[in-house]
């Protein structure tokens, strides 16, 4: 039997319609009664890690919010990146680029000719180009490392030399207020937590092994859990957005099921950020009490018109004006204002993991 989402009343998705608010508040005042109250924690005792601390203030913005230039990071808006954690790599120089963009390239052949011998002095006319840069403005503190993009380019063999070339693989690496953990690493360490790829796996694996043999660092998917999922809902949804804000969408998945069932919440933004504003204390500060409240109430309200217990579901994707987030350990950013905050929000997830 297909999965179907059930139908969205107005009262969740529709346009000028106060049922979220007036169904939601209740359930959201009395939970917050029986929970008990708990001391928050600042981001540095120890990180504030997401998903660990039972509460916490919100990450400190990097030095600023809005990009100095967001030409140079415009890449990375409205892709899917795949999530990696890495751990420091040694002896990494940002001196090097050049060279480790040619060592790239002689791999990437070498792989191509099925392990066939390739001359390191040799200059070959590669239909497959490999540049290597650094991202000086992708970055939190002046103590975070500099974000290094991996871009892989290729032509067609009967094109002509000039002809334009087509990007085929994107990875970048990046630290975004990474510093409490980067500033204690040894000498020879570089700290770039977070890896995010954009293109075929077999572009990935390759890389992949060629930075793990050079800089003895290793790489793991990054996987971000439904607890996690939720935080980012909450959080999302209490950032400022134009009028013209797509829906918060959740998505569930039902189990034990002998077929795959997705269920589909949308909430009109401006509905999600009215009961997150019930729902937030102190501005700027956010709780585990106060994204379980959120939850509930959204929990109830879809129980009031469908009879379903989504409590008893796996939430497993987050759609917001600012970003969706797949708990595959996928993401695809969709504002370049908030940019800065998500990138935090995944170090931070990063590291964890690492760690």
């Amino acid at each position: 039997m297909a999965a179907a989402a059930p139908s969205v009343p107005r009262g969740v998705s529709g346009r000028g319609s106060n049922t979220a608010r007036r169904g939601a508040a209740p359930a959201m005042e009395s939970a917050a009664r029986t929970l008990p109250g708990t001391a928050r924690l600042s981001r540095g005792l120890p990180f504030g890690r997401l998903g660990i601390s039972h509460s916490r203030l919100l990450p400190p913005l990097p030095r600023s919010q809005e990009i100095a230039d967001p030409q140079r990071t415009a890449f990375l808006l409205r892709k899917q990146w795949t999530l990696y954690s890495v751990t420091p790599l040694y002896r990494f120089s940002d001196t090097h680029l050049k060279d480790y963009a040619r060592l790239l390239s002689i791999s990437i052949a070498a792989e191509k000719q099925k392990g066939l011998a390739v001359e390191v002095g040799f200059e070959l006319d590669l239909d497959i180009k490999v540049d290597v840069s650094s991202i000086p403005d992708l970055k939190g503190s002046d103590q975070d490392h500099a974000a290094i993009l991996v871009q892989l380019s290729s032509r067609s063999p009967a094109s002509s030399k000039n002809s334009e070339r087509k990007l085929i693989w994107l990875g970048c690496f990046c630290c975004v207020s990474g510093d409490d953990l980067s500033k204690n690493l040894p000498k020879d360490f570089t700290y770039l937590p977070l890896f995010l790829v954009n293109g075929a796996e077999k572009y990935t694996s390759i890389i992949g092994s060629w930075f793990q043999t050079t800089f003895d660092c290793c790489f793991h998917r990054l996987a971000i859990s439904p607890f996690n999922l939720s935080w980012m809902a909450a959080m999302w949804t209490g950032c400022k957005v134009d009028k013209t804000a797509s829906a918060t969408e959740l998505v569930f998945s039902v189990p034990r099921l002998p077929q795959p069932l997705d269920i589909s919440y949308a909430i009109h933004p401006e509905d999600a950020k009215a009961l997150w504003d019930t729902v937030q204390k102190t501005p700027g500060e956010i709780t585990q009490e106060e994204v379980d409240v959120f939850m509930d109430c959204l929990y109830s309200h879809f129980h009031r018109h469908f009879k379903i217990h989504l409590s008893a579901t796996k939430l497993v994707k987050v759609s917001t004006a600012i970003a969706s987030a797949h708990c595959d350990g996928t993401i695809k950013f969709l504002q370049s204002k908030h940019l800065m905050g998500v990138m935090m929000l995944l170090t931070e997830l990063a590291i964890s993991q690492i760690e």
